[in-house]
């Protein structure tokens, strides 16, 4: 492999891109399947955020004096499922698309 001392990018490496998520694109809408979070057996552990290939679970408050719960972003979730294999208390299961 051979070194080039052409940039091929306008910024430097190592930067940091902000992304905006009102100006992304939905992607979520093609989907077979949708993760379906049950709020009772979900424990708030946070297991599934970081497996989440496309960052769509979320933190999200249910009821006073209750660890969060979490949440699907269905606008940019895929239905990959990965949530589902990870979820220490099978608190997430997936549904078929109606």
């Amino acid at each position: 492999m051979t070194q080039s001392s052409e940039k091929k990018f306008d910024f430097e490496e190592g930067a940091v891109i902000r992304h905006d998520l009102n100006k992304a694109p939905k992607t979520g809408d093609w989907r077979y399947m949708t993760p379906k979070v049950d709020k009772d057996k979900c424990s708030g552990c946070t297991t599934c955020m970081p497996f989440c290939p496309e960052a769509s679970i979320i933190m999200k408050k249910y009821k006073e004096g209750q660890r969060d719960k979490a949440d699907i972003d269905y606008d940019f979730c895929k239905g990959c499922g990965v949530c589902v294999q990870v979820c220490p208390m099978k608190a997430i299961s997936m549904e078929k698309n109606k």
